[in-house]
């Protein structure tokens, strides 16, 4: 099986060793997306709606540069630094998607990088 790397100047670069995302035969990985805008590498935080809705646009970014679309995600993971946020956050994601919803489970964490409130993985499929 081959795997191919996708990456966009259109998603915050990675922080770190690992890519936005890779092809591993017809399925996506999407690594976990904050609210990084890609411009100026900054957070998009003053609310967590804002901040949902950044995090839900890089994901987009990366959709679209592996010519795909939010109908074909088929798993998500969500991380909330607080369950109490859940609410909101789920709100939001729930705009992104028309018709079937992927899989998911949301978890509350201890901690996320940058000391933000959301972040969310994704597994698409082609």
């Amino acid at each position: 099986m081959t795997k191919q790397i996708i990456n966009t100047d259109n998603a915050p670069a990675p922080i770190g060793p690992y890519n936005q995302a890779v092809f591993a035969g017809n399925l996506l990985f999407i690594s976990g997306q904050v609210a990084l805008k890609p411009v100026t590498g900054e957070l998009a935080n003053a609310d967590i709606i804002e901040e949902t809705h950044q995090v839900m646009q890089n994901l987009k970014a990366i959709l679209t540069e592996a010519l795909m679309d939010f109908s074909n995600v088929v798993k998500t993971t969500i991380f909330l630094s607080d369950m109490n946020l859940f609410g909101q956050v789920n709100e939001i994601y729930g705009k992104y998607f028309s018709g079937d919803f992927p899989a998911r489970e949301t978890v509350a964490v201890k901690g996320l990088p940058k000391n933000v409130n959301v972040e969310i993985s994704m597994i698409a499929a082609r």
